[in-house]
């Protein structure tokens, strides 16, 4: 194990705080408990063991983040395995070789905070570098049975602006959008109000196009658009 992994976990531990535990637990809905920790905290945490411990290569930083995330006991110790691979000096060692780890993380995460961290933050930079290798990943992820994959499917372009893929993020709101999941829904609605920032009568069009969207994505959709 490289030390790193242990000087984040005893940094959490000797941070911890048992009542913001709880409240953060009950919040986030969450099985694995938390050990209340925030997020200044953990950043400058993760700072000072960074520096301590580098991280100079992408193998390292592969394993080190799969122990955080599959050794954890408390939610933190998966967001400092993210905020980890976000950092700049490591999201330039991320490539397509990363993908099936993210997709593990996405699955056994299973729940919105990590699946949007991953999905805008590392599958969508992923998808704009190398479409052709991501997009026939990011289309089988719009049926796949687990709820969490089919919503990156949705959100992953959340950061594209010009460079969205309009059919992708097409395929993927209409494979789901007569799902009745809550987090699909506003996913697709967060999606359309989000290009709809770079192009709103894309987005208008879309709505008017598809009247079986659920009134949740439609609100979502629309909400800035004075429709």
């Amino acid at each position: 194990m490289h030390p790193i992994v242990d000087v984040l976990r005893g940094g959490l531990a000797g941070l911890a705080d048992p009542v913001a535990g709880e409240s953060m637990q009950k919040y986030m809905k969450s099985a694995m408990p938390f050990r209340g920790v925030a997020k200044p905290a953990r950043r400058q945490l993760l700072r000072l063991a960074v520096a301590a411990h580098p991280v100079s290569d992408a193998t390292t930083l592969g394993a080190v983040a799969a122990e955080l995330w599959d050794g954890a006991r408390f939610r933190e110790e998966r967001y400092l395995a993210l905020s980890l691979v976000d950092l700049p000096r490591h999201a330039r060692l991320v490539d397509l070789s990363w993908v099936p780890a993210f997709q593990h993380w996405i699955v056994s995460g299973a729940w919105w905070d990590t699946t949007d961290e991953i999905a805008s933050r590392r599958i969508g930079p992923l998808l704009r570098a190398h479409p052709a290798d991501l997009s026939p990943v990011v289309k089988g992820w719009m049926t796949d049975p687990d709820r969490w994959l089919r919503r990156t499917s949705v959100i992953c372009q959340l950061g594209s602006g010009p460079a969205t893929d309009l059919a992708l993020l097409g395929d993927a709101i209409e494979a789901n959008a007569l799902d009745s999941d809550f987090f699909l829904r506003k996913g697709i609605g967060w999606a359309l109000r989000q290009h709809a920032r770079t192009d709103p009568e894309w987005v208008r069009d879309f709505v008017a196009a598809h009247p079986r969207l659920s009134p949740l994505t439609r609100r979502e959709a629309l909400k800035h658009l004075g429709d």
